[in-house]
């Protein structure tokens, strides 16, 4: 289907999520999807660690028409790569996670990327490999899930078919009033990044007292601390205060003043 060209409108320049393609593994499936991003005036795509390498020429060809999208793609190794600089993530999932996050539908998560891009935050959405979806170390990353109501006797929906979904519903709420702001009273939300290297901090801390114990737990342990730790959109000042409360613990009990 065609249409007229909107690229002037208002909601089709300017900032936007970057939609995050973990671990694809077809040219094709890429092509296709770079298409659906930019039907909706989606351009900003990362790809962690594509299957087939890159560039590739299948994606190309599929992509006909959407090579403003490919031009520019972001290729990483790993999924902490490609979301250092976010502020919050989204990881889309067709399947019930043992993990305690926030589920929202892809009309509410448009929404709150919508708001949560006019504060200034840089927001990515996560897609899973086509056969498998997302694993587990990489939801945990994600601040919130997004869960499609598809039919459960048939729920499986392809790379391209999802990025459409979350693209059209960017589209269709931009301009809108998302009824929803955060004051941040001089703060910024800190990057992820910023929340990764927290975490490798409190995670050695607590190794060193044998908190991580028994040692067949300490993966899911793991796991779980940083779960619980993604939920929580923290901010820079958020992030110094935890090191701080780091540094003091690891210095040992001191007489009460």
């Amino acid at each position: 289907m065609s249409g007229t060209n909107h690229a002037k409108d208002e909601g089709w320049a300017g900032p936007q999520p970057v939609f995050v393609l973990v671990e694809p593994q077809m040219g094709e499936n890429i092509g296709s999807a770079a298409r659906a991003m930019w039907n909706f005036g989606l351009e900003h795509m990362s790809l962690v660690n594509p299957r087939d390498g890159w560039p590739n020429p299948k994606a190309e060809a599929m992509a006909s028409g959407a090579a403003r999208v490919l031009d520019n793609v972001a290729v990483t190794e790993t999924t902490g790569q490609a979301l250092q600089q976010m502020n919050f993530t989204f990881a889309t999932t067709a399947r019930t996670r043992d993990l305690t996050k926030p589920v929202m539908t892809p009309e509410a998560a448009m929404a709150k990327a919508h708001s949560l891009i006019a504060q200034g935050q840089k927001v990515a959405v996560m897609f899973g490999p086509e056969r498998a979806g997302l694993a587990n170390e990489d939801v945990v990353q994600a601040n919130a899930l997004i869960s499609v109501p598809v039919n459960p006797a048939f729920a499986s929906l392809n790379l391209a078919q999802c990025v459409l979904l979350l693209a059209y519903e960017w589209r269709r709420l931009a301009g809108t009033d998302l009824g929803e702001r955060m004051d941040m009273a001089g703060a910024e939300f800190a990057q992820t990044i910023e929340v990764q290297k927290l975490m490798e901090r409190l995670e050695g801390a607590l190794d060193e007292t044998g908190f991580f114990w028994p040692e067949d737990k300490a993966e899911s342990m793991i796991l779980t601390l940083r779960n619980m730790m993604s939920r929580m959109p923290l901010t820079q000042p958020d992030v110094r205060t935890f090191h701080g409360i780091i540094k003091a613990l690891q210095k040992g009990a001191r007489p009460p003043r």
